[in-house]
């Protein structure tokens, strides 16, 4: 058996490879040699931080108590990297543009570097991480325990003796040397740490080759392979009956936040990242990372289950199973594993925790505290550094006091759950941020302030079971006995998993509030320009935010501002390169708008934006900024419906323009068209009695006898084509005189009937030629205000066109008059073919022909001017859907007085 002397030893060793392997890396990053440090497969073996203690030892003791529960804390990410290009090249994008320190300082920096919603963001990401840092020490800390117990034989993970506070002390202390030591070096957060990120990559393949090499060892030593293994009784596992339930669901959601909203994922994913190309690799070869820690945990559970006394911590069989067979070689591979899993989140999520509390709260405190003003400071770079090295300290202390607080849990997983929910609250703000121009300041911190309160009423308090603001009494029964408030049945949403519950309440409050608060509330315009690069973010040049702010400053105050946080040596390179590109010789630049911008990004990559902001605001003057600029970088309709607030008010009406604008060009598509068959059709009609006028006129003038009957049949013609040719320009001329409102009406009292009656008789001849025979019925009588001749000419119409389009057998139309209500109606109706569906919208269209199949043709003016003609008159012409063959148009004008008399004897 091992013992603890030679575990304090090999953990020593263990720790000074590590160092070894910082120092190295940090020292190649001096020298400029990055090239392996920066290499796709380095920066994927630092995001498999994500795999810690818990799903070292975790996701073995959650697989022995619910099956493949544990699947889901690897298939959330694994769905986000898959999908990389929707979310997380994003992120990175938008990490390298703006030089984001911290998922903080991207969440301020986009709601215009609002320092008040980075403080609020940074205390709920130490609150929400310290049950994390907690888990690591108890995970650490219980394998020492179970590897000490075993000296006694005792395999249960619960020692006689508990000198877990001590132990777990002690590495907390540790950690934080290691994370002061490599993480600290420098306070240009964006600058990368190298030395540490190659740490960590060692500590992946470590923590990988520990849990592979146990579960080879149970499969095929311990069991005649993966048949044998899931054929024992403790497979039974798998069967679990209500497994895909919501809290798989809410699981598998967490998981996929936590790969982003996580401080120490942020840092590996976003801060660490060099380029893009990294994270085209890490997104396929990340998810096989998480396969291949997932690939024994099933059959280690199985055969912990199977071989272990009742009893046993299930959180330890990766290191009890080896145990039990003396394998005290595989038990020391073991617990580096999963030492390696605990060190490696805690020294990263101590970096992005320190970072965003110097940033967030130390530098807004001493903006704000007069006798550390820019002007009369010291050394900004070491108060920085010290209050990011007393960070880690005090965040590690915290998650030891936490570690002490909740002893009583036993399930790792069950703490590294409360982690996930609490930082699940960023994800409202982040995607709205980066995704939707109008989410505003105010809608995040309504929103983040809701949804941290009930995470912590909820879950977290709940989590001391007693020990920490709420008793025991509270928990169960809810403050003052109120039933409704207990904090895991909260307004009577009783039978749900703590998880799931405090899931809901949670993120519902802060989706609701932040789209409420955002829409309530109008954005400040630099909340309006920082939404706009950040959504548009592949559209807008890096560094181009200088368009749009106008400051002044001198160039030796910005001197002494860079100098106090980049260090004198750095500033001067930083300020004789940018004097280099401006062509100028000497070591200051012109303080332009784009200088002032550069050195605001370059000092934010060091102190976050909303502090770098606001020390530049301390020496900047007249600071402005132009919307016409902002508008430019954006689609002209969208922009001014997000930055005018009357163009907002009518977004719907502009929807509907847009729409109609589609119809209408739909409309002036089909009429060009109608227009160009209109010119063939009226240049046929014209051509056809010029040529016949022609024709027979050069016979007449050949004839010598003008009165012979052929002669006189020539004539005849001629006339009637002249007649033709007449009718045609009158009806072209007609429409036009109507359109320009030009035509002349003799508007009276009159009885419709009479017009009605005369047009039938008018018509009569024609119907009698055409072999169509006309029923008119006796009309009503009615007196309108109209223009006699205009109301004949429309019946006339409409009549002529009933009979000249009737293609049946017999031909019929009916015709008829009668009052309706306080209208006069005329029915016009046929047995003929009718007109087809498609041609019936646009049937009183100019130049269209209802009737274009028809050899009679027609030049497509009639029932425009028809219509035309009632409208003037203030009444209507209306095609009438009828169920029997043929057309019915009817004709209606409202009525002044009814004439009992009968129409027929007024003729």
């Amino acid at each position: 058996m091992l013992s603890a002397n030679l575990i304090f030893t090999i953990s020593l060793a263990y720790v000074a490879l590590l160092f070894v392997v910082a120092f190295l890396g940090d020292r190649q990053a001096r020298t400029g040699k990055v090239s392996w440090i920066q290499s796709p497969i380095v920066y994927t073996l630092s995001i498999s931080v994500y795999c810690t203690s818990w799903t070292f030892y975790g996701a073995v003791g959650s697989a022995a108590r619910s099956g493949l529960e544990f699947a889901t804390i690897y298939l959330g990410p694994t769905l986000v990297f898959v999908g990389w290009w929707f979310l997380l090249r994003k992120l990175v994008r938008i990490g390298h543009v703006h030089r984001i320190t911290s998922i903080a300082d991207l969440i301020s920096s986009r709601y215009g570097k609002s320092t008040s919603l980075a403080v609020l963001v940074t205390l709920i990401a130490v609150i929400g991480t310290t049950p994390y840092i907690a888990l690591q020490l108890k995970a650490v800390t219980t394998s020492i325990q179970v590897i000490v117990a075993s000296d006694s034989g005792n395999l249960t993970g619960l020692p006689e003796n508990d000198p877990a506070s001590e132990i777990a002390f002690w590495i907390a202390a540790g950690m934080a040397l290691f994370t002061i030591i490599f993480g600290t070096r420098t306070i240009d957060a964006n600058e990368r740490h190298h030395g540490v990120v190659a740490a960590i990559a060692l500590e992946a393949l470590v923590k990988l080759f520990a849990l592979v090499a146990v579960g080879l060892f149970v499969v095929f030593a311990l069991a005649d392979g993966p048949a044998d293994i899931f054929s024992r009784d403790a497979a039974k596992i798998l069967q679990s009956e209500d497994m895909f339930d919501a809290r798989w669901i809410a699981l598998t959601f967490l998981s996929g936040v936590a790969i982003v909203c996580l401080p120490r994922q942020f840092q590996v994913t976003v801060v660490e990242n060099t380029g893009e190309e990294q994270l085209r690799m890490a997104s396929w070869l990340f998810p096989l990372y998480l396969m291949l820690m997932s690939l024994f945990v099933l059959p280690i559970a199985i055969g912990g289950l199977s071989m272990l006394p009742d009893g046993s911590n299930p959180d330890m069989f990766v290191l009890t199973v080896p145990m039990a067979v003396d394998q005290d070689l595989l038990v020391m591979l073991a617990f580096l594993g999963g030492f390696s899993s605990a060190t490696s989140m805690v020294i990263v999520a101590s970096i992005a925790l320190s970072t965003m509390i110097s940033n967030h709260i130390v530098m807004p405190v001493m903006l704000r505290t007069p006798w550390t003003s820019i002007e009369r400071s010291g050394d900004v770079r070491r108060l920085l550094l010290i209050s990011r090295r007393i960070s880690i300290g005090v965040i590690l202390l915290l998650g030891y006091v936490y570690f002490r607080l909740s002893g009583k849990s036993d399930a790792l997983a069950a703490i590294g759950l409360i982690a996930f929910v609490g930082v699940a609250q960023f994800l409202p703000p982040l995607l709205g941020g980066i995704y939707w121009k109008r989410a505003t300041a105010s809608g995040a911190k309504i929103g983040l302030t809701a949804g941290f309160l009930l995470w912590s009423y909820t879950l977290f308090l709940p989590s001391f079971e007693g020990d920490l603001l709420l008793s025991a009494n509270t928990i169960e029964h809810g403050p003052w006995g109120v039933e409704l408030l207990r904090p895991q049945a909260l307004f009577g949403l009783v039978g749900q998993d703590p998880l799931v519950h405090a899931l809901f309440w949670s993120l519902s409050a802060n989706v609701a509030l932040f789209i409420l608060g955002s829409l309530v509330f109008e954005p400040k315009p630099l909340e309006r320009l920082q939404g706009t690069l950040f959504v548009d973010v592949f559209r807008t040049p890096a560094g181009d935010e200088h368009r749009f702010i106008r400051r002044s400053a001198s160039a030796e105050d910005l001197f002494i501002l860079a100098q106090r946080i980049l260090g004198a040596e750095e500033a001067l390179r930083l300020f004789r390169e940018f004097a280099a590109g401006q062509g100028l010789d000497g070591d200051f630049p012109q303080p332009t708008d784009a200088f002032i911008a550069h050195l605001e990004r370059r000092l934010a990559g060091s102190i976050g934006a909303a502090s770098a902001r606001a020390m530049i605001s301390q020496i900047a003057a007249g600071e402005t900024i132009s919307l016409d600029e902002l508008m430019k970088i954006a689609d002209e309709t969208a922009q001014l419906m997000e930055y005018s607030q009357e163009v907002e008010k009518k977004s719907v009406q502009l929807e509907a323009t847009a729409r109609e604008l589609r119809r209408a060009n739909q409309r002036l598509t089909l009429l060009d068209a109608q227009k160009d068959d209109f010119l063939s059709q009226v240049s046929h009609e014209v051509r056809t009695p010029m040529t016949s006028i022609r024709s027979f006129s050069e016979i007449l003038l050949e004839t010598r006898d003008l009165a012979s009957p052929q002669a006189q049949r020539f004539l005849s013609i001629i006339h009637e084509e002249s007649l033709r040719l007449t009718r045609l320009l009158d009806e072209i001329l007609d429409m036009n005189l109507m359109d320009r409102g030009e035509a002349s009406w003799n508007l009276h009292e009159l009885d419709a009937s009479v017009p009605l009656s005369r047009a039938v008789e008018t018509c009569r001849g024609l119907g009698s030629s055409a072999g169509a025979e006309i029923h008119f019925e006796d009309p009503d009588s009615g007196i309108v205000m109209a223009d006699p001749d205009r109301l004949q000419q429309v019946v006339i119409n409409i009549l002529t066109n009933a009979i000249k389009h009737n293609t049946s057998g017999k031909p019929e139309v009916r015709i008829g008059g009668r009052l309706s209500g306080s209208n006069y109606e005329i029915d016009v109706s046929d047995n003929g073919p009718g007109i087809p569906l498609t041609v019936r919208p646009f049937i009183f269209e100019k130049f269209q022909r209802g009737a274009a199949q028809s050899s009679s043709g027609g030049i497509g003016l009639g029932l425009a001017i028809s219509k035309e003609i009632m409208a003037r008159l203030g009444g209507t012409l209306t095609l009438v859907d009828n169920d029997g063959p043929g057309t019915l148009f009817r004709i209606s004008i409202p009525t002044r007085i009814a004439i009992p008399t009968n129409a027929g004897e007024n003729i």
